[in-house]
């Protein structure tokens, strides 16, 4: 459930799951599959996490007369697990995959779109609905769904007489007051993977920065500078090219760091220690008044296409239950995730004021693949190197978004 899953190659999926669908659908399970059961394919290797699942699984099933059984393995053996299984025409008739990977699935044409599975596509949020599109066709849906906000060190602010920061400029001004010490005021993930690439696109998406012509304009010129600023200030860590997003929650936690960029996925640590009090803000913008735009994370449950028609109508019955208004509530409350849907994410705030920016930030937030589809690893790649070669030395920001963009293909 934390923010971006690490990438893992597709293309033979691509092709497996492009020859299946041309021979004429895939296979729910291999050879005489139980009617009333329904599979799952999904990362939910912890306990607890596949436990939790499958108690809202069953409660879904069993008014449906169905069973569901989960097969999970760790989140970067999702995509290999489901090439072998379709190399065996014994595809799950639910897919689990992160956001981020759903329109290199879609792109093969294995999946089948929900609306075709009976599955009630209303009142979910926009980005909610983009993070399971591809090519203007809904092939998933999220349950619930994560993004980046600013985390404080609410003593450290008080003891100093300072607000979160709104703007750029506050946040640099803020950041060199708090600094001193062993504490630097701010830290960020700017490690050379999807990490970094997931922290630095609230900033280069805010600023008006454009996946898809990386070298055009000087908003992500911008981000990169704010970045380096922050670091030449002495304000970050020069390590911030190293640090994971754990590795950011352990600099805070530790009191080394007054303020962070991070995720609803760290709120377990955070509300387990009593070291540091700790609140959270919106992410500060270029100018005061502007929305930001930060990324929007999570999986999606897509339903691979079936010659069984009734597998794919009771798969999309299984997904309609479980995004309920109440269901997505207690699911988000589970993951410290906020809903999709848009009520129940209006209910998540309210019981949840402590993480209400989280919710607010969903609403403007935007999918790394909804403007490049399919091109998304190599622009994140292309991304990752020019924040890296601007943070180091090796050039300026200019200079490393016109690489980038030769680097992405454009």
């Amino acid at each position: 459930m934390a923010g971006p899953r690490r990438r893992i190659p597709v293309s033979a999926l691509a092709l497996t799951l492009a020859g299946a669908t041309a021979a004429g659908g895939l296979t729910a399970c291999a050879a005489q599959p139980d009617p009333g059961t329904v599979t799952v394919l999904n990362s939910a290797t912890d306990t607890a996490e596949h436990s939790a699942n499958q108690d809202f699984f069953d409660a879904c099933a069993e008014p449906l007369g169905l069973r569901v059984k989960q097969i999970s393995v760790p989140a970067d053996q999702v995509a290999t697990k489901a090439l072998r299984m379709a190399s065996s025409d014994s595809l799950p008739d639910i897919l689990e995959l992160d956001g981020s990977e759903l329109s290199q699935f879609a792109e093969t044409g294995g999946l089948r779109p929900l609306p075709e599975t009976g599955f009630d596509a209303e009142g979910f949020s926009d980005s909610a609905v983009s993070l399971g599109s591809y090519d203007g066709v809904q092939y998933g849906v999220a349950r619930s769904v994560n993004s980046l906000a600013l985390i404080y060190n609410t003593t450290m602010l008080a003891e100093a007489g300072l607000e979160p920061p709104t703007t750029w400029e506050e946040l640099r001004s803020t950041a060199a007051e708090l600094t001193g010490g062993n504490t630097y005021g701010m830290a960020f993930s700017a490690s050379p993977n999807a990490d970094g690439v997931y922290q630095f696109l609230p900033f280069f998406w805010s600023a008006g920065g454009d996946e898809a012509h990386l070298a055009e304009g000087t908003g992500g010129q911008q981000a990169l500078q704010l970045w380096k600023d922050l670091v030449d200030d002495g304000s970050a860590s020069r390590s911030v090219v190293n640090w994971n997003q754990q590795d950011v929650n352990d600099q805070f936690v530790s009191g080394r760091a007054a303020m962070m960029v991070n995720g609803p996925w760290q709120v377990p640590v955070l509300s387990a220690q009593d070291a540091v009090d700790w609140a959270v803000a919106s992410i500060p913008v270029p100018q005061a008044g502007q929305d930001p735009v930060p990324p929007i994370g999570g999986t999606v449950m897509t339903v691979p296409k079936n010659s069984d028609t009734e597998r794919e109508r009771n798969a999309g019955a299984i997904l309609n239950c479980l995004n309920s208004q109440d269901n997505q509530l207690a699911w988000g409350e589970r993951v410290n995730n906020v809903p999709t849907r848009a009520e129940a994410a209006q209910a998540y705030r309210e019981l949840h004021p402590k993480l209400a920016p989280f919710a607010d930030l969903v609403a403007t937030a935007r999918s790394r693949t909804a403007e490049v589809g399919t091109r998304w690893p190599m622009v994140g790649d292309a991304l990752a190197g020019a924040f890296q070669s601007v943070l180091t030395g090796r050039a300026t920001p200019e200079q490393a978004l016109n690489r980038a963009a030769q680097q992405a293909g454009e």
